[in-house]
């Protein structure tokens, strides 16, 4: 599902409600980021329909199987950090009913990004930067949240990096709940 059209046909309040419906396209992508990086698999959990499907590298599946493998590999890791940019959003204008009378919005999200991982001490090849694509079909079921229906995730390229040993006079995050995140006041 590709739908290109132009948000000029619509009047004020379709034009707010569409420009609203893809901040929160966008915020789901960050969401979505901020729990892989804080290793925060219920986060990320929370960003996909119970029934959607994943394609992530050499891994195809079930968003319960994706989450499962995908921690497995991250827990490799001493860090990540996930940005993602030119996230381009097409909201089909007209919803669909699934077979049970709901009505879902439909949307085909695309977000360019790089993913840095790094392992302290590690040898190369668990420590690098990947280009990659971010292709989603997200839908709004039954006036609910936008949520990933499925993902295809592309690799556009892979560079090995050299990380400079960290000042540990430095707040460095977490990858778990004590993270200044999840702190009411950070630094308290």
């Amino acid at each position: 599902m590709l739908i290109v059209e132009s948000d000029q046909t619509l009047g004020a309040p379709e034009r707010l409600a569409r420009l609203l419906d893809k901040q929160e396209i966008a915020e789901l992508l960050f969401r979505y980021c901020r729990g892989v990086d804080r290793l925060d698999m219920e986060l990320v959990r929370s960003c996909y329909h119970p029934d959607a499907t994943d394609s992530h590298g050499t891994f195809e599946g079930t968003v319960d199987e994706y989450l499962e493998w995908s921690e497995r590999l991250l827990r490799r890791y001493t860090g990540s950090v996930h940005t993602v940019s030119n996230v381009l959003i097409d909201i089909d204008p007209q919803p669909a009913v699934s077979a049970d009378g709901v009505a879902v919005e439909r949307a085909r999200c695309e977000a360019h990004g790089i993913a840095r991982h790094w392992t302290d001490g590690g040898p190369p090849e668990l420590n690098l930067s990947v280009g990659f694509r971010f292709i989603d079909d997200v839908s709004r079921r039954g006036g609910g949240l936008w949520l990933i229906s499925r993902r295809v995730a592309t690799t556009e390229w892979v560079r090995e990096e050299q990380f400079r040993p960290f000042d540990e006079r430095f707040l460095r995050g977490k990858r778990d709940r004590s993270d200044p995140l999840y702190n009411t006041h950070p630094g308290q």
